[in-house]
């Protein structure tokens, strides 16, 4: 998009919001404004470091300018519609967007460092049979800034920096890669969030074709997977939006992303009672593993109201842990966050959703 210099294409009555500019569309704009060119430079520290609710936060600019971006420009905002706060520190949010669609984040603290949880879509596609979000089927994709507003939401709720992000939430990042892509590196940028590479990770249920693409890509961004389950049969049930996808060749595509990135990668594994943690089980896990570079975690599971699946005991994640070990994988046991309020992602809009209809 070309901006002309009477600003046409900025008039009240189709204002863009500030964050689809690109660089040289603001220094355009600004420029046909009379404006300075250091001028942009200040803008977007407001827009994506300081998070600038309005035009009127940008204090170091005129009051002037400041009007006449109001005139011809939006700043979207996510809005919180809902929030859970933890005995722990965690806080959980129901973010509503600028088209009325609403999505979860987690704040996590721990000493001196803050983890973001953060969704990539409203709702997901993937139907894992574990999961609240997933019962709910899709709602739509997210944009990259609506994903980075995420994090930001949560750096200026707890008033700190945030020193990781797990795009874990609601959603299959990897059937929504482009933005995803864009909003890692926004969040990594030294003009956005400045938060390092390897801090930054991405989950996905192991859509291959994109953890391929992944793979490739420059940054030292981290790569997390959802197993669940190393026995095919068990996958497919659990997680039947990916059974196309099948172990053999997860298994190859990892030992590929291993072998150009040297990173190590995640398997995420949600312990379920008598489901995945049977000894079957276990030995499939320890043979899908030894001899990679991999970690295990081992997640303990939030019920699902309606579901009759059941968390396992942390005696058998101990067991896991052991036995992984002994095949020289390492594996950890996630601590639980937020236990005493709705962890699972999709639980506090499905709360807020029966709240209002009981009403």
């Amino acid at each position: 998009m070309t901006i002309a210099s009477d600003n046409a294409e900025f008039d009240k009555n189709a204002r863009r919001d500030i964050h689809t500019l690109t660089r040289k569309e603001l220094g355009e704009l600004l420029s046909s404004l009379g404006q300075p060119a250091f001028r942009a430079k200040q803008v977007e520290e407001w827009v994506w470091s300081k998070n600038a609710r309005s035009f009127d936060d940008m204090t170091n600019l005129p009051k002037a300018l400041r009007e006449q971006l109001a005139d011809r420009l939006t700043i979207a905002a996510v809005e919180e519609a809902a929030r859970q706060s933890s005995a722990d520190g965690s806080r959980k949010y129901l973010l509503r967007l600028s088209d009325g669609v609403t999505v979860e984040c987690v704040g996590m603290p721990s000493k001196n460092r803050l983890a973001v949880c953060a969704s990539t879509q409203a709702g997901c596609a993937m139907g894992c049979a574990f999961c609240a979000t997933g019962g709910a089927g899709l709602t739509r994709s997210l944009t990259d800034v609506e994903i980075y507003e995420q994090v930001m939401h949560v750096r200026d709720d707890f008033g700190e920096r945030v020193t990781s992000v797990v795009l874990m939430g609601q959603g299959e990042p990897f059937m929504n890669y482009d933005a995803t892509l864009a909003a890692l590196r926004r969040l990594n940028s030294p003009d956005g969030a400045g938060i390092g590479a390897r801090h930054l990770t991405v989950s996905t249920c192991g859509v291959i074709p994109q953890i391929m693409r992944f793979a490739n890509e420059p940054e030292q961004f981290t790569l997390a997977v959802s197993l669940h389950s190393a026995i095919q049969r068990t996958r497919n049930a659990l997680m039947p939006g990916v059974r196309k996808y099948s172990l053999v060749n997860l298994y190859d595509a990892m030992g590929t992303y291993v072998s150009k990135t040297g990173r190590r990668p995640t398997y995420e594994y949600a312990l379920i009672g008598g489901v995945n943690d049977t000894d079957a089980e276990l030995q499939a896990l320890c043979d899908f593993c030894e001899g990679t570079l991999a970690h295990v975690n081992l997640i303990q599971l939030n019920e699902v109201e309606g579901s009759k699946l059941r968390p396992s005991t942390p005696a058998r994640a101990e067991d896991f842990v052991r036995a992984l070990g002994r095949v020289g994988v390492e594996a950890t046991v996630r601590l639980s966050r937020g236990a005493d309020i709705d962890a699972a992602c999709g639980q506090l809009k499905q709360r807020l959703a029966k709240g209002r209809s009981a009403k």
